[in-house]
């Protein structure tokens, strides 16, 4: 795409006039204020007759039936996608898969980052900090107010922790089912986040 295509395209989903300046850091600063951020699971090109054990001994007490041989990907690798890891979330079967993240503009909707990692219980989160902090970067002002929206799968103290250091307000759907939520009340009680 051409830089004049793009100048038009930013313009146009900020609301800008032609006349507006289109890198005047405010303007940039004004269309990354709130963010939301999620993940999904990627289904690896690998079958489950792929994932063997990784010391070679894949024929010692296995009897080849997935649902029955007690796997993990501490013992067991997949032959022709060595990467994939075996995941379950929710109520899905175990499959190799991995994740894919995306943060995303509340303003335009337009996808901002994405990245992609293996699949396991600590991926989003992690993945979340380090789009949130390349978000982070180019704003002029160290004190701009910055949210971000997440399900409440990212409601853990470390993340919530590492979002209020790099100076992010988290808007992250409260978990309350057996635990208390680490989104602090000031923050679950306040107009933003109820917003969001």
């Amino acid at each position: 795409m051409e830089q004049t295509q793009y100048n038009l395209l930013f313009r146009w989903f900020n609301g800008l006039s032609m006349d507006d300046a289109v890198w005047v850091p405010t303007v940039f600063n004004r269309a990354r204020e709130h963010f939301s951020v999620d993940g999904t699971l990627i289904q690896a090109w690998a079958g489950h007759k792929s994932f063997v054990r990784k010391d070679g001994s894949d024929r010692d007490g296995d009897s080849g039936d997935f649902r029955r041989d007690k796997r993990s990907n501490d013992t067991h690798q997949s032959r022709t996608d060595p990467d994939a890891k075996l995941y379950r979330k929710g109520k899905t079967g175990s499959e190799l898969r991995y994740m894919g993240h995306t943060l995303s503009g509340n303003r335009h909707g337009l996808e901002i980052s994405a990245l992609m990692s293996t699949a396991d219980g600590h991926a989003e989160r992690e993945a979340a900090k380090v789009m949130l902090n390349d978000a982070r970067q180019p704003t002029v002002d160290p004190d701009t107010e910055i949210t971000v929206g997440a399900d409440k799968g990212y409601d853990a103290q470390e993340f919530i922790e590492a979002c209020l250091e790099m100076k992010v307000t988290p808007h992250v759907a409260q978990n309350t089912s057996g635990w208390r939520s680490a989104v602090p009340d000031a923050i679950a009680r306040s107009e933003g986040y109820a917003i969001s």
